[in-house]
């Protein structure tokens, strides 16, 4: 038998190699596959070109399933000649309001009532309880941590407000320090039993002995202590289990079954709580930290959602937690995890997003909503680090879902400094190396922006 000849199997290879490479895979899908250069791999591999951390994309998998299905139904909807428009000709680009150097909340509401149910909240003396929902954008706590410290200085409270029942990476979170372990945790974005899912997007079961513990933190102004320890749950057989504070003794509580949300409560000043329990059903729905007056504001993060699944919350279990634990603002974090570099038309997104808001508003109907844009992400273009050209795109999808939803939106890209911010924020140390995530020092700033522009609607 007679042997190919090397050569010409190389360079057939070579050539096999630059086609697939050249390939406009996503142009041909709408951007739900990425364009990929076997080409580059190699030469990254061997050390020719830089590795660029901003190239990498994760689109949530919910999300592509839901463009999947929009594709299913409407063949038009994800074709090449919608796709191959303009972005402004898709949604009219609209410029963010501001007031000097202010980037303000943008007031798509009914009768532009702005923040009336918070306000009406901080009027009245009573605990003003807002919720940030978000992606990995502010994992550990970064940048609610500081819009929590600067609105407790302004108002008064105490406190971290809503933590899991566990945490994978303890001491990456400077609010509070989480510890315990025993607990199985379900997402919205697995096989989670929706009966179960609430804001949070997350239920805890114990698998043997479970513990939790929680400590307050020097770190910030208002984390030390707090006079409320409560933990939420849901019992569907008699359980057992102990709680205690700093400096008190362990209290071993009977619980009834119920399939009603529980909550057990510690009043008092303290720095830390504890609970334990093997009771192999019990649904653990968090613990909250915080004080009876003021501001408590909960950071819910999830990695890699873009949002969507937050349809997937149970209206009767939110409406059940509300009798303890209700919202005065819902500020809603997300998009890094539903956009890709070259698709233009968000037009499924933000559909989707109009149906997360509403439905947002059928489990809180007391709470003001607000969505945030789309952090300034970037992108490696001609050798230099630019931000992606896909971004207004995004952020106009996002603005038009608030206006559809009537709730209020804020253009964090805009407020972050507009196109390019995310090379200047990275440069000053404002942003990591991904040129996507915040360090602590970039979310501090960015808190202050929203802060601000809270108060100018509160006036």
């Amino acid at each position: 038998m007679k042997k190919g000849n090397p050569t010409l199997i190389i360079l057939l290879a070579i050539a096999i190699v630059a086609v697939l490479s050249f390939l406009p895979l996503s142009k041909w899908t709408g951007g739900r596959v990425k364009d990929f250069s076997l080409i580059s791999d190699l030469l990254k591999e061997v050390g020719m070109i830089d590795h660029t951390d901003s190239e990498q994309e994760q689109i949530d998998p919910e999300l592509l399933q839901a463009m999947k299905e929009a594709e299913e139904r409407n063949p038009l909807t994800a074709s090449d000649s919608v796709l191959s428009l303009p972005v402004d000709t898709i949604i009219h680009a609209v410029k963010a309001p501001r007031e000097g150097d202010l980037v303000i909340l943008e007031d798509y509401t009914t009768d532009q009532v702005g923040l009336i149910q918070l306000k009406n909240a901080l009027d009245n003396g009573r605990l003003a309880r807002i919720a940030v929902v978000g992606d990995s954008y502010i994992e550990g706590d970064i940048f609610t941590q500081d819009l929590r410290d600067l609105m407790q200085t302004a108002y008064g409270g105490q406190g971290v407000g809503y933590v899991s029942m566990h945490t994978d990476f303890p001491g990456f979170r400077r609010s509070v320090k989480q510890g315990g372990s025993g607990w199985k945790t379900f997402m919205a974005n697995k096989k989670a039993d929706r009966r179960y899912l609430d804001l949070a997007e997350q239920y805890s079961i114990p698998s043997g002995q479970a513990t939790a513990t929680y400590e307050g933190t020097s770190a910030l102004g208002h984390t030390a202590e707090w006079s409320r320890s409560r933990f939420l749950f849901i019992a569907p057989e008699n359980s057992i289990i102990s709680v205690k504070t700093s400096g008190g003794e362990w209290s071993e509580r009977n619980i009834a079954a119920s399939d009603s949300v529980q909550c057990i409560e510690i009043a008092g000043p303290t720095t830390g709580f504890e609970l334990k329990t093997s009771s192999p059903k019990l649904i653990g729905l968090g613990v909250w930290l915080d004080g009876e007056s003021g501001v408590s504001l909960d950071c819910m993060s999830s990695r890699g959602f873009s949002g969507i699944t937050l349809t997937k919350i149970n209206p009767e279990l939110c409406r059940d937690m509300a009798s303890v634990i209700d919202y005065n603002l819902i500020i809603l974090e997300f998009g890094i995890n539903a956009m890709s570099s070259s698709q233009k038309n968000y037009s499924v997104y933000s559909d989707r997003m109009v149906e997360v808001i509403n439905h947002v508003r059928k489990c809180y109907p007391r709470s003001d909503i607000l969505v945030m844009g789309v952090g300034d992400r970037g992108e490696k273009r001609g050798g230099a680090v630019r931000s992606m050209a896909t971004a207004p795109a995004m952020i106009n999808a996002q603005r038009d879902a608030a206006r559809r939803a009537h709730c209020l939106f804020w253009d964090t890209r805009e407020a972050m400094g507009g196109e390019d911010a995310v090379v200047e924020w990275c440069n000053a140390g404002l942003i990591n190396k991904d040129y996507i995530h915040m360090t602590h020092k970039g979310g501090a700033r960015l808190a202050d922006a929203l802060f601000q522009a809270i108060q100018h609607t509160l006036k």
